[in-house]
């Protein structure tokens, strides 16, 4: 949507980091799930709506070398790259809206911070989990960080959808196995409190 993409584009044009309520200038939580699935240095990444996250600097960093970042907006990308400067030619860069995400790329992990709970209608929450299924090779993980029930009801202006360990289980189910789901009190340059519900699955094999 063009209207979609354009609320992005002002954001990362005109907010720092510092005035964006997602920031984190690490991603622990992040990377301590990817490092318990123990993935082979050359697994195939995709971070979903990862345009200026710092996970792409720590996967890079631990010696990951196929890592694909995905995000609605140029501007958020371009940023990223100019922090990466040569490294960022080590990374598979891609400008789109993940529901008009069209691929033969499989990935041995998809990994999500910010684009799955800003979907609301349910018709769009099934094209990304069949986007999901489609794209994760078999055996392949997925990790999914949301507001919990506890978080806000809206982020940068736009309403989210909340999750629980349940709910967020049940999304996925059928193709996918859940591993371990952990609620995270995320502190925001602001100082306030966000509460996030991260979850992990295995893609089952058959």
């Amino acid at each position: 949507m063009e209207d979609f993409e354009q609320h992005w584009e002002n954001i990362f044009q005109h907010k720092s980091d510092k005035q964006k309520s997602w920031y984190e200038s690490y991603p622990t939580l992040s990377i301590a799930f990817i490092e318990r699935l123990q993935l082979p240095k050359d697994a195939a990444i995709i971070d979903v709506g990862g345009g200026d996250s710092r996970l792409v600097d720590a996967l890079l960093e631990k010696g990951y070398s196929n890592i694909t970042v995905l995000d609605i907006s140029a501007t958020a990308i371009e940023n990223t790259k100019r922090r990466l400067d040569q490294n960022a030619q080590k990374i598979n860069w891609i400008v789109g809206d993940i529901l008009e995400f069209h691929s033969d790329l499989k990935f041995d992990l998809w990994h999500d911070r910010a684009a799955f709970h800003f979907l609301i209608a349910e018709d769009k929450i099934k094209k990304y989990v069949q986007l999901c299924e489609t794209n994760t090779t078999p055996g392949g993980y997925l990790i999914v960080g949301t507001f919990s029930e506890k978080g806000p009801e809206k982020c940068s202006g736009l309403d989210v959808r909340r999750y629980s360990e349940a709910s967020m289980s049940l999304r996925f189910e059928g193709k996918f196995e859940r591993i371990k789901c952990v609620e995270e009190n995320h502190i925001t340059p602001f100082k306030t409190r966000q509460s996030f519900l991260f979850c992990s699955f295995k893609k089952m094999k058959n």
